[in-house]
This record gives C-alpha cells, structure tokens and sequence, in this order.
C-alpha cells in the first residue's frame, strides 16, 4: 500500500502534541508550533485524487496526482503501474517472438498471462489508492481505542494488499525470464526494462508489507508478537526478498547481449 501508517509521538513541553505518519507527512496537531506540519499533505486532503484512476485517466493525469501530497495515489499505487508496465513489455516481446512449434503452446501461454496481468495490476493500483483513503478516515476519528482499532486495521489491510500484489508480481519473473531465454533477441532491451519495472514492483509489495507490519508495533507489540500472530504476511517478506535476488541473477545474465557496449 502506499500510505501505511507508522505512529510517532512528539513531544512538545512535555506534552504528546502531534500524531504524525513518516509515509504520509500526516499530523494530527494539537500545538500551534506543529500546524506546519500538516502541510501541504493534510488528511483533509486525501480525497482529492479520487476521480483519478491507473484504468480510466492519461498518463499525464495520473501522475499529476500521484506527485501531488494528497496520499492517494501513493507508493502502493505506483507499485501496481509497475507491475502493469511489466506486464506490458511480457506481452509485448511475447507478441514479437515466433516460437518452434515444441514452444508455441508455452509462448500462448505467457501472452496470455501477461495480457491479463497488465489489467489485474491496474485494477490492484486503482485499489491500493482506494484503501488508502482508509487512513485518513482512521486519522480523523478522536482519539481513544477505536481510532487505535482502526489505525491498526488499516496497516494489517494494506499489507495484506500488498502482499497480493507481490505474489503476482512473482508469479511473473518466470515468464519474463523464459522471453530473457527464447524470446525475440532484437528485443532484449525491451526485456531488461521490464525486469527493471518487475524488480522495481516487488522491491515495493517488499517494503510496504514489512513497514507495515512493523507499524503494528506502534500500539505495543513486539516484532516477535508480530510475527507470531501474521506469519505468513511475514512470510511474504522474505520470498519477495527472495524474488530481488532472482531478478538480479536473470538480468546479469543477459547484460552482455543487452547492453553489448560495456564489454568494450
């Protein structure tokens, strides 16, 4: 997710002034010294980009949203207009690529895939960014258990979205580094750039599911009790770990015919 919450207190004159989120740039503030906070990205102002979709906006407007301070379309958002990158470039050279007639079925097969994939990660972007107006409504309530409920809920949510992006986004590599192999050469380019979107999409469901995991701590748990209560989000953490390394190994393989310059 793009917005996860990660509660710090600060203290102003001995006294527990401001609630505020390092992702967002977020604050709850009770003091006149911290108001400036707030700004420019204010929980006020986490609905403003709603009308903004990865499926039905341009390019353009989509990231003029995304660099706005609004918290939505966020990191998590990004992470799913990777994926769909991706997924595209996998299409594409699969497209491009006329397989013996033993790998015909197999080359289908990841056409397909990829086809789908580019939609699904849209549609887990568009859903990252609507989550993520979670937060600001948990933010909003007054402060007792049920604001600590909600906060809570929200962070285990957006791991949980996340790590489903992450395992489509492992789901991936397989096919893309079958084209790195067999597919069209004069596209390899094509091919290491969608493994820079790939790696780049994982490195993000990596990093939001552990931070977000890690903000449960917040309210007085332990990473320990963490772990123990969602191992497998834990899990996750660890094979996406493991994904990076993987991309990595696929990417120096085929350097030399993609970028042919640096043997000189």
């Amino acid at each position: 997710m793009g917005v996860q919450v990660f509660v710090k207190l600060f203290e102003v004159n001995g006294h527990e002034s401001a609630l505020f989120d390092r992702r967002l740039g977020l604050a709850s503030v009770s003091s006149p010294k911290l108001q400036t906070l707030g700004s420019p990205g204010t929980l006020e102002g986490m609905n403003d980009s709603e009308s903004v979709t990865t499926q039905l906006s341009t390019v353009e407007e989509w990231t003029k949203a995304l660099a706005e301070s609004s918290g939505s379309p966020g990191g998590g958002a990004g992470t799913g207009v990777m994926l769909s990158i991706a997924a595209s470039l996998t299409s594409m050279v699969a497209g491009y690529t006329e397989a013996e007639k033993s790998h015909q079925e197999h080359l289908a097969g990841i056409h397909s895939r990829a086809h789908e994939l580019r939609k699904t990660a849209l549609q887990l972007a568009d859903d990252d960014a609507s989550a993520s107006n979670a937060f600001g409504a948990a933010f909003r309530l007054d402060p007792g258990p049920e604001r600590e409920d909600a906060i809570h809920q929200a962070s285990v949510d957006a791991a949980k979205a996340s790590a489903v992006l992450g395992e489509r986004a492992i789901d991936a590599i397989e096919d893309l580094g079958w084209l790195s192999s067999h597919g069209n050469p004069a596209l390899i380019a094509d091919v290491v750039v969608g493994f820079g979107a790939l790696r780049a999409a994982i490195a993000g469901a990596r990093t939001n599911v552990s931070f977000d995991l890690a903000s449960l701590t917040s309210a007085g748990a332990t990473l320990e009790e963490v772990r123990e209560e969602h191992p497998e989000l834990w899990n996750t953490v660890s094979r996406l770990t493991d994904a990076l390394h993987q991309i990595d190994q696929l990417t120096a393989g085929v350097d030399k015919k993609a970028a042919p310059t640096e043997d000189l």
